[in-house]
């Protein structure tokens, strides 16, 4: 998949997952990449950003696993950021499904 594609989808896709739970950097790695072709590395960068945006704050919690986890917890702020990029998306994929539609007779299957 293009690297601009997945750049574009990212960041509305972390804040997806956090806006119904709280969740741990590696946790969120693991669900974004069952999906998307994703690397380690692109998500923790982009964590740091939203954090100093004030989208999200954090919070240590103990593991049975290992070493404390970090979450992230989505603030009032990161929800109405996160309801704008969802309708930013909605309105952007709709208008390129339309060009596709009518520039190449792409159906669904």
């Amino acid at each position: 998949m293009n690297i601009q594609f997945k750049k574009g989808a990212l960041e509305l896709c972390v804040l997806a997952l956090l806006d119904k739970q709280d969740r741990y950097g590696y946790e969120l790695v693991q669900k974004i990449s069952g999906q998307i072709a994703i690397s380690e590395g692109s998500v923790y960068p982009l964590l740091r950003r939203l954090k100093k945006e004030e989208y999200f704050t954090t919070y240590l919690q103990e593991s049975q696993e290992g070493p404390s986890r970090k979450y992230y917890q989505l603030t009032k702020k990161g929800r109405d950021h996160l309801h704008t990029l969802m309708e930013e998306w909605q309105q952007f994929t709709k208008g390129v499904n339309k060009i596709i539609k009518e520039g190449v007779g792409y159906e669904k299957r």
